[in-house]
């Protein structure tokens, strides 16, 4: 029995050894920030949804500028009110839907519905589609609708004194490479590739549709126009891509592009109006207020981040994060759009080799003397763990700001309580 109890001893001071209590791993959060410069502007929150501890929580009210983890916002509101399998389309639709005779007679339309995604590549299986159900002819016009989002395209116009230095192609409901074509200009006496912004997003669409029809030898009478899809149109053919896996491309790549279509998405699904950049803001904050997620000093004016006018405090994305852990309609879909640390997205080349290492689920956060993280951890003990940090500094790299969130992040990970 004294062996016995020696051995039962020796393994209790083990884990006693091996354990770390919720203070130390403060102290040593604590100590890790206590040498950043009293000019940064810092938030930070870590909480246990499970249990509704709050392990640390400093500045958790104060607005902040959230840069991409504005994404969030926009990615879960989109979940909430569309679905992950919801389709997002670029629609090729006709007057005419008799194709017996290989003849439309009359209009042709392309019209999107927010598939940002949409591609060159989509355009040309759509149109082989119509060429091998027999269509050899279009009497009327090729049209261009964009009327599911309005047409202000610009950041600049719906963002009042906005002053962003990322500018993006026109923001519209028919996108056909990202809005964006390559053209050839001289410089120093030789020819070069160069891309530039699409103008007019509908007509341009048109006239691709048009040329890609007269290539596959459809003759097509009429013009390219940019207009509205007539009431009595029927659906001929059409690409899609579900929701949940445009925000894999929002939520791990960043992309500042996708985003802000599916931010003008929101404002039509919610309204049932064209989609415009009040609808979409009033969708989001619908979606705050509808959860109880704290929003007071939140301000959203884009679905990127890319603004400075958003402002987002710690508790308000900590919520947000936690409504959807909650939540069997989304979390799937949510949980597997995130970057996930040391193995993809913009968190793949962070925290590698390290307890956080394919465990962090996160969404990053970046501007000029902006740096953002929050997001999902596991520690040792297999508790979850819902984490933000945010910092606007003066003095400092943002490599200065990121290698101390990974460091917290790499704590809790590794944290066997």
């Amino acid at each position: 029995m004294k062996i016995l109890a020696a051995v039962l001893l020796i393994i209790l001071s083990s884990n006693i050894l091996l354990a770390e209590t919720p203070e130390k791993i403060i102290k040593e959060i604590d100590d890790l920030i206590s040498g950043i410069p009293a000019s940064t502007k810092m938030a930070i929150m870590i909480y246990n949804p499970l249990t509704q501890d709050t392990l640390v929580s400093i500045n958790h009210t104060e607005s902040m500028i959230p840069a991409s983890n504005t994404k969030l916002f926009t990615t879960a509101t989109a979940l909430e009110l569309l679905s992950g399998d919801h389709l997002l389309s670029t629609k090729i639709l006709a007057d005419d839907n008799d194709l017996s005779d290989g003849t439309i007679e009359g209009n042709i339309y392309i019209k999107g519905f927010g598939n940002s995604t949409f591609s060159t590549e989509d355009l040309e299986e759509l149109v082989n589609q119509l060429y091998q159900s027999g269509l050899r002819k279009v009497t009327g016009n090729v049209v261009g609708d964009d009327s599911y989002f309005d047409n202000v395209y610009s950041r600049d116009d719906w963002i009042s004194e906005e002053r962003a230095n990322v500018k993006l192609p026109p923001i519209s409901a028919i996108v056909i490479d990202r809005n964006r074509t390559i053209v050839s200009k001289k410089r120093k006496g030789r020819y070069r590739n160069y891309f530039v912004n699409v103008e007019n997003p509908p007509l341009f669409a048109a006239k691709k549709l048009r040329e890609k029809l007269i290539s596959y030898g459809v003759d097509v009478v009429g013009k390219s126009i940019s207009g509205q899809t007539a009431d009595n149109t029927q659906t001929l053919v059409e690409s899609s891509i579900e929701l949940r896996d445009l925000i894999k491309e929002i939520n791990k790549s960043s992309d500042n592009f996708y985003a802000e279509c599916l931010f003008k998405t929101l404002g039509s699904a919610s309204s049932g109006q064209q989609g415009n950049s009040f609808f979409s803001t009033q969708a989001i904050l619908n979606y705050i207020e509808d959860n109880s997620i704290y929003s007071t000093g939140t301000t959203i004016v884009d679905g990127s981040g890319i603004s400075r006018f958003d402002q987002v405090t710690a508790g308000a994305l900590v919520g947000l994060l936690e409504k959807v852990y909650f939540s069997i309609k989304q979390f799937d879909d949510f949980f597997n759009s995130l970057s996930i640390a040391g193995v993809d997205g913009t968190l793949k080349r962070r925290m590698i080799g390290t307890p956080a290492e394919n465990n962090f689920r996160g969404k990053t956060g970046t501007l000029n003397g902006v740096s953002s993280l929050a997001g999902y951890v596991t520690t040792a003990d297999d508790d979850d763990l819902i984490v933000c940090m945010m910092f606007e500094y003066t003095t400092g790299g943002a490599s200065k700001y990121k290698n101390i969130q990974d460091t917290i992040i790499e704590i809790l990970a590794g944290w066997k309580n």
